[in-house]
């Protein structure tokens, strides 16, 4: 005989264990009495112990065999139900010891809480037929039972308030509240539960707006939300979740797209700022899809582009690959500035910027911290004070001329399409007209900041680093452009500094902070209108 699913087994015995704790506290809602309510707290240890068990057999269950992301993103979600489970039942238990704390009984108002429960029951009742048959529309279904219940709150919540003014049972009012807080928040775990549903169907982590977002964008290109996967590819530090969809298109054909979301203010940054390269320059940025606002979040639908980041061609193509994307890139970067190209001065205010970000680096590194100190005579500014000096130099050094940059030009906001040597770009919420040299120096430091310590790949990532330096130096001497290594080194001493705060390794943040210290002491030295003297030791900057 096959042993039973130690998972399933449990699960089922649970979701039969709170449909009676929930039949006996609408009971108690029903006729009040001090039995009912005793006998359904007495139940405590055994939802508590099923919804154990549970785990345990997820734990196990995700430890068995090789990985899987699919089975483990399953097992999670029933763990996520059954942990839910347990906590409607804790709620019940607490709703009805509040409630037994009221002497007067009339004020619990009791007969309006047997809609609400009735509808949690049912919702509860209805879990498992909406994972057996990986049924969204149910699961969300459930997951509103949060909303009705808020709505049942508000109502109930000014009933009591009003009785508490000029009563004489406060005390029995206040107990009435806390009843309706527990039971309010039975809403919430059943929205907990309908988001492990909704994340399993869709093969990625999603909240319950979430879930309405994406609907909503891919309405506006026809798809069903039946014929949709998710695959996560990013999670910004802002936030914003990054994934890849696949739909189907009206001939059954399978069809990525990259489907973006979060603060509304950025994702409409990027819609804009992916309008306005599609305007400057065709053919460079994705093509949107869809785009929906839903309150204070929004989403994006883009085209997915095919092909590898800048990044993983650094770190694992060929020599070749990496020539060829290298060439790519160049062109390409020449070509946007010469064509983008106006007389308006840019200033960079790349100390500016560093000044605000300092607080996050020494949070995570305060020892970067320190004060002016004095060694064998010699004085060493702080890092602070050389801010400071240096931003008073920047506000005489503006850009000749600007151009239309990417505003955060990371390796892996690049993306290489080997067959057509040809070079996108995403993640575009900073595009706008500025100083070439900001794009410049973040490309080059994001090269150094990729924590790889292979003596071979520091040597290639330096390469590439400093070959992207000697391209946009030419690209000065033709403009005219006698300051750009100056604004070069504020960029770069920006760059390596204010990364730190994203590098938890101690040694690799100590060596990128060293060398914004030696940048802006270099800088510092350079004479007042002699910027055009100096010029910075770009290979050994970035060797190891």
């Amino acid at each position: 005989m096959k042993r039973p699913d130690a998972v399933e087994e449990n699960l089922s015995f649970l979701f039969a264990e709170l449909d009676g704790q929930l039949a006996r506290l609408i009971a108690y809602f029903e006729a009040p009495r001090r039995e009912t309510a005793e006998a359904l707290i007495a139940r405590a240890g055994y939802s508590q112990n099923l919804a154990s068990r549970v785990r345990k057999a997820c734990l196990a269950g995700m430890m068995r065999g090789k990985p899987n992301a699919a089975r483990d993103l399953r097992l999670q979600g029933v763990d996520t139900i059954a942990r839910n489970l347990d906590l409607i039942s804790r709620l019940a238990r607490r709703s009805v010891r509040h409630a037994g704390n009221i002497e007067r009984t009339k004020l619990l108002r009791a007969d309006a809480y047997l809609k609400p429960l009735g509808r949690v029951r049912k919702a509860v009742a209805r879990v498992q037929e909406a994972r057996a048959a990986g049924d969204s529309r149910l699961a969300v279904q459930i997951g509103a039972i949060r909303a009705e219940l808020g709505a049942f709150h508000d109502q109930l919540f000014r009933t009591y308030t009003r009785d508490m003014q000029g009563s004489k049972h406060a005390d029995d009012l206040a107990h009435g509240l806390l009843t309706l807080n527990e039971v309010t928040r039975m809403g919430e775990a059943l929205q907990t539960i309908s988001e492990a549903i909704l994340s399993t169907n869709i093969g990625q982590t999603v909240q319950f707006e979430r879930y309405f977002t994406l609907r909503s964008v891919l309405a506006g290109v026809g798809k069903e939300d039946e014929e949709i996967k998710l695959q996560p590819l990013a999670e910004t530090r802002s936030g914003s979740a990054i994934s890849s969809v696949t739909m189907r298109d009206g001939n059954g054909r399978a069809v990525d797209a990259v489907f973006k979301d979060g603060d509304r203010r950025k994702v409409k940054e990027e819609r804009v700022g992916v309008k306005s390269w599609n305007s400057v320059y065709p053919g460079l940025a994705p093509e949107i899809l869809s785009y929906e606002k839903r309150g204070d979040s929004a989403a994006l639908l883009i085209e997915h582009l095919s092909g590898q980041t800048f990044e993983d061609i650094v770190l694992g193509g060929s020599a070749a690959e990496l020539d060829a994307a290298q060439t790519a890139l160049h062109r390409t970067v020449r070509d946007i500035w010469r064509q983008t190209l106006t007389d308006e001065p840019a200033e960079m205010r790349a100390m500016e910027q560093l000044g605000k970000r300092m607080s996050d680096v020494y949070r995570l590194h305060p020892k970067f911290a320190t004060g002016t100190q004095r060694l064998n005579g010699a004085t060493l500014e702080s890092f602070d004070a050389l801010i400071a000096a240096a931003a008073r130099r920047e506000e005489a050094l503006k850009a000749p001329f600007s151009v239309y940059i990417h505003g955060d030009f990371n390796l892996d906001n690049i993306i290489y399409e080997a067959g057509e040597k040809k070079v996108r770009f995403i993640d575009l919420h900073r595009s706008r007209y500025m100083d070439y040299v900001q794009d410049v120096s973040v490309f080059m430091v994001s090269n150094y900041r990729l924590q790889v310590l292979d003596a071979g790949t520091r040597a290639r990532i330096a390469s590439v680093a400093v070959e992207m330096h000697d391209m946009a130096a030419k690209f000065a001497r033709r403009q005219k452009d006698k300051s750009f290594e100056y604004r070069l080194a504020l960029g770069l001493a920006r760059s390596f500094a204010s990364s730190t705060r994203f590098i938890v390794d101690k040694n690799h943040a100590r060596r990128m902070m060293l060398r914004a210290r030696y940048i802006l002491e270099a800088a510092l030295v350079v004479p007042e209108g002699k910027e055009a003297r100096l010029k910075l030791p770009i290979r050994m900057l970035f060797s190891d």
